[in-house]
């Protein structure tokens, strides 16, 4: 399998890239992909799997209710998963063989996002302290809520790449 370059993922299937801004845990399909998984290893209900995820990070990610759900929606009308309703209205989901066959197409990714997760995922835990990652974060988004604001004029410009490099320039010396 190849090696993926969690820092830098674009070579990476789509899967494991993170998304651009930053913030997500699971590129595209990679949240379908780990709930199918969990699902394959053991019938389970939607809290039981935002549990699961979170428990996988080290607590550092909790998948919101309103990611979960409609991802195991998407499952079933994928026909991955089946859905039975228990006593009180929990819904359990169940892998399909299709979703079986799904989960073997696509191994190589599925063991990868769940060695990632147990490292604690990219930024957090794992490769880069949670302080960087925070710092990082706040970066990308104040430059997105500047460039995204009232054009700049060419002083403004240059003042924010001198302050980008300066900061580059320090942490290269760290």
């Amino acid at each position: 399998m190849k090696d993926f370059d969690l820092l830098d993922p674009r070579g990476a299937p789509p899967a494991l890239r993170r998304g651009g801004g930053g913030g997500r845990v699971f590129g595209h399909g990679g949240l379908r992909l780990v709930l199918l998984r969990l699902i394959a290893d053991k019938p389970r209900h939607g809290y039981e799997l935002i549990k699961a995820i979170e428990e996988r990070l080290g607590g550092s990610y909790s998948p919101s209710p309103g990611v979960i759900y409609p991802t195991l929606t998407l499952l079933e009308e994928m026909g991955h998963v089946t859905v039975s309703t228990e006593s009180g209205g929990r819904k359990l989901h169940t892998v399909t063989a299709e979703g079986r066959e799904h989960l073997q197409a696509h191994q190589g990714e599925v063991d990868a996002l769940l060695a990632r997760m147990a490292e604690g995922g990219p930024g957090r835990g794992g490769s880069r302290p949670a302080p960087v990652e925070r710092a990082v974060h706040n970066l990308r988004h104040a430059l997105h809520m500047r460039l995204a604001g009232a054009p700049l004029d060419t002083e403004q410009i240059h003042a924010i790449a001198d302050v980008l490099d300066e900061a580059a320039r320090r942490i290269e010396r760290l």
